[in-house]
């Protein structure tokens, strides 16, 4: 039966620097720390999925509602239950713990399982500032192979994004030289309703932060590092401390040139990255999710066919979703070796959001690199901007204006 916990933590003493467990002829022990949609829809499914394959066991399940965890473990067959995530750590001691808890949480839990010995597993964003990011990566066991903490970013993986990051690592379409990357989404009054959403502190971010991070942590995937970044955001429609639409024009080290626009205010949603290379454009079109059909690659005029033929193969289906990247991962675990989206991997796309952030509120471009201690982007993502940190004036002066004319 489960067994729900109110018991006081153990002193952190208790859980600190555990070494990694060896995993060699056993199975992966899983915990998921909050049971919500993402966690019992996405975490745990995938995580299942590997257990029938005997790779995985999911041994504890964490949540602040002890009724609503106990019934979760027995539904879907999870032997405890917790409501303190310290305890968990301590008696159950997970390899892997799957973090699916709001943005404001992540740090400390991540924390918390790294030094209990676990790796992590983290739902996007991941952290709700760069400080956080770093104080995370601090805690890592860089040199014992692991525990490393991965964050949730799927759509890298899966058999149309390998194919096609394949194919411009190599140089086969030619250089990459423009891009678009495009999350425009809707979301209503009714969403914004909920009380933590729309507000820096506990969503990170508006729709830059947490609806378009994946799109553009692909495209820097596919791209490579980016140098440079400009922006602008707005608050069109929603009564919210954040943005609900972003526009950026990103340059690449490569020398590509790059639009992203995010936006919570499109009825016809959809998310495309286009990257249009010297001898091909190949474009991905789809919503929350990937397979081979949504991508389509088109060869320049007088390209052999063969080559065309090639650069179509895409193989094997695999579909982007946790499951493709939870299997990865396990891999990674198996071997002591850092996990895709880990570490400076992982940072990436939290960097570039940042950088978009800083470059919308100051009208300035910002380069890569040039956020860190000491620049107040560092530590909150508005940076403490008239008229979007919490607590100023919520309308700039040209909306204002624009408003009154």
């Amino acid at each position: 039966m489960p067994t729900p916990s109110n018991d006081p933590s153990p002193t952190p003493d208790h859980l600190a620097n555990r070494p990694p467990a060896p995993l060699a002829g056993r199975r992966v022990r899983a915990a998921i720390i909050g049971i919500g949609a993402i966690g019992g829809g996405s975490h745990l499914p995938a995580l299942a999925r590997l257990a029938e394959e005997g790779e995985t066991e999911v041994v504890a399940a964490v949540d602040i509602d002890a009724d609503a965890v106990a019934k979760f473990c027995a539904e879907h067959g999870i032997p405890h239950g917790y409501t303190d995530l310290d305890r968990m750590l301590a008696e159950q001691r997970p390899d892997l713990v799957s973090v699916c808890t709001p943005p404001t949480l992540h740090r400390d839990q991540t924390i918390a399982a790294l030094r209990a010995g676990a790796w992590v597993w983290c739902e996007k964003p991941p952290v709700p500032t760069l400080a956080d990011f770093d104080a995370v990566e601090t805690e890592e066991g860089t040199e014992t192979g692991g525990p490393y903490a991965s964050i949730v970013f799927q759509h890298r993986f899966g058999s149309g994004s390998q194919h096609v990051r394949k194919l411009i690592a190599e140089q086969s379409l030619g250089r990459p030289l423009v891009a678009h990357c495009q999350t425009t989404w809707y979301r209503d009054t009714a969403y914004y309703a909920v009380p933590w959403r729309g507000r820096w502190q506990t969503e990170g971010g508006g729709p830059a932060m947490g609806h378009g991070i994946h799109q553009m942590d692909l495209l820097l995937d596919l791209l490579g590092p980016w140098s440079e970044v400009r922006a602008m955001a707005g608050r069109l429609v929603h009564d919210v401390e954040t943005e609900d639409v972003s526009t950026a024009l990103v340059r690449f080290e490569s020398g590509a040139l790059a639009t992203v626009v995010n936006s919570v205010l499109s009825p016809d949603e959809v998310s495309r990255i286009r990257i249009d290379c010297e001898r091909a454009t190949v474009e991905l079109t789809h919503l929350y999710g990937h397979s081979n059909a949504d991508w389509s690659i088109t060869p320049a005029p007088g390209t052999p066919e063969a080559d065309a033929a090639g650069w179509r193969d895409f193989g094997e289906d695999v579909p982007s979703s946790h499951l493709a990247q939870l299997r990865e991962l396990v891999a990674s675990m198996r071997a002591g070796e850092r996990p895709r989206s880990s570490g400076a991997d992982g940072r990436t796309s939290l960097e570039l959001i940042a950088a978009l952030y800083k470059s919308a509120f100051t009208d300035v471009t910002v380069r890569r690199g040039e956020i860190g201690p000491g620049d107040p982007y560092y530590t909150a993502m508005h940076g403490g901007a008239p008229g979007w940190a919490p607590g100023t004036a919520q309308v700039s002066a040209d909306a204002t204006e624009e408003n009154t004319a």
